[in-house]
C-alpha cells in the first residue's frame, strides 16, 4: 500500500512533558448501562487525565460513543508503537471479555489547539476483512426515561440497547447537547460475542490494533494497555498517511452488540493513555 506524502503540522515540543493525557476535548458516549453513572459522566471523564492508568475509568457506551483527548505535546511517530491506551479487558487464562475500541488520530494543522482537522483511523487487524463495515452510521433515540434505547442504522437494521436489572435508569447520555437523537459514524467491527461450553458469556478480542481488547499482540498481563503505531494511519479511502506527529486521539466503541440482560452491551472503556516515546 503506497503512502501519501508526509503531512506537515505545527509541532508542540516535548518540554519536559508528561507522558500521560493532559486534556479531554470531547466526551460523547453512546447509550449504555454505565452512562449517567460515575463511569459515564463528565466528572468521571476527568479521572483518566494524568498518571492514572487503571485507577480512572470511563465507559464509551454502545457503538460509536467516543472520547477525544490529547497530551501537553505533539506525539512523535517513532519506530514501532507510539501510543498506549489502558483498558480493562479480561483474558490471560480467564474467560475472555474484550470491548474493542477503534482509535483515530489527528494533527493540529491549523494550529488552533482544537481537534477540528482531518482524522485518520489507525488500521487494526480487522480493517481490511470482509466483515468490517466502512462508513457505518447509527442513530439512537432518547426514550426519555428508564426504557430500552432504540436505534436504526444505514444498513437497514434496527435494534435496542437493553435495560438490565443491575442498572435501572435512562441509558441515553443526559449531558450531551442533543437530547432527542444521537448519530455516530465510523467503521463497524463484527460481533465476537459467544458462550463457553459451561455457559459463560464471552466477547473475544481481535488480534491487534484495538483498545480495551485482550489482543494476542499485546502483553496485557504485564502492561495493562494496548499499543498503537501511528504509521498505521489511513485516510477515508484506506490509503496510508505519513504522519510525523499527532496532537489528538479519538477512541470509539467499534462493535454494535447489545449483549444481553446479564452482561449488558459491549461498550469500550478507557483507563488512561500514554506516549510511549517518553519514558
Amino acid at each position: 500500500m503506497e503512502a501519501e506524502p508526509a503531512v506537515t503540522a505545527p509541532v508542540v515540543p516535548v518540554k519536559p512533558a508528561s507522558r500521560f493525557i493532559s486534556k479531554i476535548y470531547e466526551y460523547v458516549p453512546a447509550p449504555g448501562q454505565f452512562i449517567n453513572e460515575s463511569l459515564g459522566s463528565l466528572e468521571g471523564m476527568q479521572k483518566i487525565i494524568g498518571d492514572v492508568k487503571n485507577t480512572g475509568l470511563i465507559s464509551l457506551g454502545g457503538y460509536g460513543g467516543y472520547v477525544i483527548f490529547g497530551f501537553d505535546h505533539s506525539v512523535v511517530n517513532n519506530s514501532g508503537n507510539d501510543l498506549a491506551i489502558y483498558g480493562n479487558p479480561i483474558g490471560g487464562g480467564l474467560y475472555d471479555w474484550s470491548e474493542p475500541g477503534i482509535v483515530m488520530v489527528s494533527q493540529d494543522l491549523n494550529g488552533n489547539g482544537k481537534p477540528d482537522d482531518l482524522w485518520y483511523e489507525l488500521a487494526g487487524s480487522e480493517y481490511a476483512v470482509a466483515s468490517t463495515v466502512k462508513n457505518y452510521e447509527i442513530t439512537y433515540t432518547n426514550p426519555k426515561g428508564t426504557a430500552d434505547v432504540t436505534w436504526k442504522d444505514n444498513q437497514g437494521k434496527s435494534g435496542t440497547v437493553e435495560i438490565n436489572s443491575f442498572h435501572t435508569h435512562n441509558y441515553y447520555p443526559l449531558f450531551v447537547a442533543n437530547q432527542e437523537t444521537l448519530t455516530f459514524k465510523g467503521t463497524l467491527l463484527r460481533s465476537t460475542l459467544g458462550q463457553t461450553a459451561n455457559g459463560i458469556f464471552i466477547n473475544s478480542p481481535f488480534s491487534w490494533g484495538y483498545s480495551d481488547s485482550w489482543s494476542p499482540a499485546d502483553d496485557f498481563t504485564t502492561n495493562s494497555y494496548n499499543s498503537f503505531d501511528i504509521s498505521h494511519a489511513v485516510d477515508g479511502s484506506g490509503k496510508q498517511v505519513d504522519l510525523k506527529t499527532i496532537d489528538f486521539v479519538k477512541v470509539y466503541t467499534g462493535q454494535n452488540e447489545k449483549g444481553n440482560t446479564t452482561v449488558g452491551e459491549v461498550s469500550t472503556e478507557i483507563a488512561g493513555a500514554a506516549d510511549l516515546g517518553i519514558k
